[in-house]
């Protein structure tokens, strides 16, 4: 299962796009930034830039993993599950721009 931690913001609802776009089950973490809590050392485990999003993923190969920065998390599901993300070449790069 993946936990997603995030707000209402524009990068915090990117992750949540793919992850539904890719029919992923996944929990959402709110992590209400009017309150601070981004600053709380259970998420400063995860996210270590106090930043959503952030990801844990409790099936990553070897151990449960967490990603943060929404550009990492976006590239880590699309390579996990073979979508959206041309594995080289020109294509590859053209999708990361």
């Amino acid at each position: 299962m993946i936990s997603l931690y995030t707000w209402r913001t524009p990068n915090g609802r990117k992750v949540s796009i793919v992850l539904e776009e890719l029919g992923v089950t996944y929990e959402v973490r709110p992590i209400n930034l009017g309150k601070n809590e981004q600053f709380s050392p259970a998420f400063l485990a995860i996210s270590p830039n106090n930043k959503i999003p952030a990801i844990v993923d409790d099936d990553a190969a070897g151990a449960p993993l967490s990603v943060f920065e929404s550009g990492a998390i976006l590239t880590y599901l699309a390579e996990k599950y073979g979508r959206f993300l041309p594995a080289s070449g020109a294509a590859r790069y053209k999708t990361l721009e």
